[in-house]
């Protein structure tokens, strides 16, 4: 996959070198170029914003940069990718919608600042307005890299345990477990029993009760849309629940990224 990043702040997708999405980026896996807006300006000061007709506050970033960059994008990557924009008014970015991104080949991502982008560069590009959240940042440049990483562990081979994506929390529509490592007790907060027992059918059904509660509790907007097998109504009907063994309390610390 080739995801090209339009912004004007080019110095700050360094992250997108580390961890998990840099190693995709060494092994070919994934390519992202970053494009500096500035670099598509007609004028000597490299302008990108303009006061906004009709008055109000702040400025406004000009629609030509984009048109310029992604005609750029087009020829150097060999097609039309599929572009995105992320703005507070687009849909909300979830796991399908990502999941649904890595299929493609081609993305492109426009990042804005200020009070915005020239309505104009929506209408006129067709981009995918996503959202990362009911809350404001300072520009497109956060969001653009939370939606790369969350793709790039779509990828194939990307992430070398491939049941650790499958496992991850929203991938089934349902939070993830608690996870525990060593030591087995600290600060008097016991592992569950279960995932000591070497027993995997065991810890299979702990795991899945514990998904199916943790999202219960915590999200019941998640809950609402859940579609529940059989074996989850069973492990929901359990009323003896042995000590220690509840992910949620007890003697048990809870954990685990969500």
């Amino acid at each position: 996959m080739r995801i090209d990043i339009v912004t004007i702040f080019p110095e700050a997708f360094t992250p997108l070198s580390l961890s998990i999405v840099g190693r995709a980026r060494e092994r070919g896996l994934l390519e992202v170029r970053v494009w500096d807006l500035r670099d598509f300006t007609a004028d000597r000061h490299r302008q990108v914003d303009d006061t906004p007709y009709g008055g109000g506050p702040g400025m406004v970033m000009k629609p030509e940069p984009f048109f310029a960059a992604i005609e750029a994008i087009t020829a150097a990557a060999g097609g039309r990718p599929r572009i995105l924009l992320p703005t507070p008014q687009g849909r909300t970015l979830t796991q399908e919608i990502l999941r649904d991104l890595s299929g493609e080949s081609r993305l492109a991502i426009l990042c804005g600042h200020y009070e915005g982008i020239d309505e104009r560069v929506s209408a006129g590009l067709r981009v995918e307005e996503i959202s990362i959240g009911d809350y404001v940042v300072s520009g497109g440049e956060l969001p653009a890299m939370v939606i790369v990483d969350g793709v790039s562990r779509l990828l194939p081979g990307v992430v070398g345990d491939e049941q650790s994506v499958a496992a991850d929390s929203f991938s089934g529509g349902l939070l993830d477990y608690p996870h525990y490592t060593r030591p087995p007790e600290i600060a008097g907060l016991r592992v569950p029993e279960v995932l000591l027992s070497g027993h995997h059918g065991a810890i299979r059904r702990w795991r899945r009760r514990e998904q199916l509660r943790r999202t219960r509790r915590r999200r019941p907007d998640l809950w609402q849309r859940a579609e529940l097998s059989a074996e989850d109504r069973r492990l929901l009907a359990e009323e003896e629940i042995p000590p220690g063994e509840d992910g949620e309390g007890g003697q048990s610390a809870g954990g685990g990224l969500l």
